[in-house]
């Protein structure tokens, strides 16, 4: 067996932009919040930072017209949708309560102009025309965004519909939810823009006859703290919650709570969560994919070494004062025999640092070595024998 200490400032400017291998699920910190369940996470690293009953299924409210965004971001991706396509509003959509975009009945409204209803305005009747387009029903609309749960790994999550109406079966974590948020960052940049803006326009109000003009309900929008997105939520068994998402320089953070008293408590203990995160968390980007770590003694190999390396971008995240303390390990067996095929996993990198749970990442050979024919290994061996590994 084979221990290598590798230097912790190894890598540092790797320059990653985001790990595709996650942290370990354990949470960094300990924090009080009045929030009912809440985490927040680093998007690079995957790091749960915070975590407050984050596996609890509870009633995600407005909250779930993430997944309604996210159904109609992936058509428009495959091209099986256009922002210029129209939908009809149907009788049941114009009927629909609670936030609304106020489109009528018997209208047909621009895609574009839908997602900005449901993002912006968190409008009710938006999802149910979008659903209904999508899917001829509401109802078969959640069973596609039942099915496209699944494939993301939102494990703990059940859609009844398009718009987080409550329903006692419909339910998500706040876990989920953060994983959620970060599908629709990496994955629909294109669309994401659509969460930063503050107000949009859309109808004339029957009695002053102007303009309708609602403002984004997503507090953290109008704070200098860097915040881009995602979306509010609140109904009286879910209380109020929040998706919020923030970026300073090359770091973004994650962060849903739910079950607050008021408005007011929802803004201002979010600001604190995310201030707390940014100012006293940071991630270190060790290795970028593909990257030899380290090289291995090979026994009876057409070559004597083999390349170590991550298969993903790594990067770890911690409290910044146990930066110091942080320390890379591999272990491995040591020579490994040939033959040896690429991408087989050879060794084991371990990281530690206090009061941070060990991360144990896989490390693959790089490249694949042949074994040695037969009068190779003989003379490998009897050269072992005489001089020792190193003269094969």
């Amino acid at each position: 067996m084979r221990v290598s200490l590798l230097n912790s400032f190894v890598a540092a400017a790797c320059g990653l932009l985001l790990l595709v291998a996650p942290q370990a699920r354990a949470q960094i910190g300990q924090i009080d919040t009045l929030a009912r369940q809440m985490v927040l996470i680093d998007a690079d690293s995957g790091a749960v930072i915070f975590d407050k009953n984050g596996d609890e299924r509870m009633p995600p409210s407005s909250m779930s017209k993430l997944m309604t965004a996210y159904m109609v971001f992936e058509q428009l991706a495959m091209g099986k949708l256009r922002m210029d396509d129209v939908f009809p509003v149907s009788e049941k959509a114009w009927r629909m309560q609670g936030s609304k975009m106020f489109v009528h009945v018997g209208d047909r409204v621009r895609v574009e102009d839908l997602l900005r209803g449901v993002i912006i305005q968190s409008g009710n009747d938006a999802c149910i025309v979008l659903a209904e387009g999508i899917a001829g029903s509401e109802e078969r609309f959640a069973e596609m965004m039942n099915e496209k749960a699944k494939q993301i790994g939102l494990n703990n999550s059940v859609f009844r519909n398009a718009s987080g109406w409550p329903d006692p079966e419909h339910v998500m974590t706040a876990r989920d939810l953060a994983r959620l948020a970060q599908h629709i960052i990496a994955k629909f940049p294109q669309y994401y823009h659509l969460y930063a803006e503050k107000d949009f326009t859309y109808g004339i109000d029957p009695i002053s006859k102007r303009p309708i003009k609602q403002g984004n309900r997503n507090p953290l929008l109008y704070k200098d703290i860097g915040a881009d997105g995602l979306k509010t939520g609140h109904t009286e068994a879910a209380g109020y919650g929040l998706t919020a998402s923030a970026k300073r320089g090359d770091r973004r953070m994650i962060l849903v709570v739910n079950g607050l008293k008021s408005m007011n408590e929802r803004s201002r203990e979010s600001e604190r969560l995310m201030e707390i995160g940014f100012r006293e968390y940071d991630t270190y980007k060790l290795f970028s994919a593909g990257s030899v770590v380290d090289e291995a003694d090979v026994w009876l190999g057409e070559r004597g070494k083999v390349p170590l390396v991550v298969k993903d971008n790594l990067a770890v995240t911690m409290a910044r004062r146990n930066r110091t303390g942080m320390k890379v390990t591999i272990r491995y067996e040591n020579p490994i025999p040939a033959p040896i095929i690429a991408g087989t996993p050879l060794a084991t990198l371990t990281i530690t640092a206090p009061e941070t749970a060990p991360i144990e990442v896989p490390l693959l050979a790089g490249t694949s070595v042949q074994q040695l024919g037969f009068g190779g290994r003989i003379s490998a061996a009897l050269g072992h024998l005489l001089w020792g590994a190193g003269k094969q």
